[in-house]
């Protein structure tokens, strides 16, 4: 039961650590790799996010 928590937990984890990425539809590939390598602070996510938010196709 243990096991599948924390695999529960790490895709929960991993959606949210990837959300800018998942939301972006203009510069998904630039916002990937900036969302792999600074996503690991909050302030890099959060700039993440919202450069994924500002960069929506109108």
């Amino acid at each position: 039961m243990e096991i599948i928590l924390l695999a529960f937990g790490g895709i929960i984890f991993l959606f949210i650590y990837f959300l800018p990425t998942i939301i972006a539809h203009k510069d998904v590939g630039l916002i990937f790799l900036l969302n792999l390598f600074l996503a690991w602070t909050f302030i890099g996510w959060l700039a993440l996010l919202i450069m994924a938010f500002t960069t929506r196709n109108k």
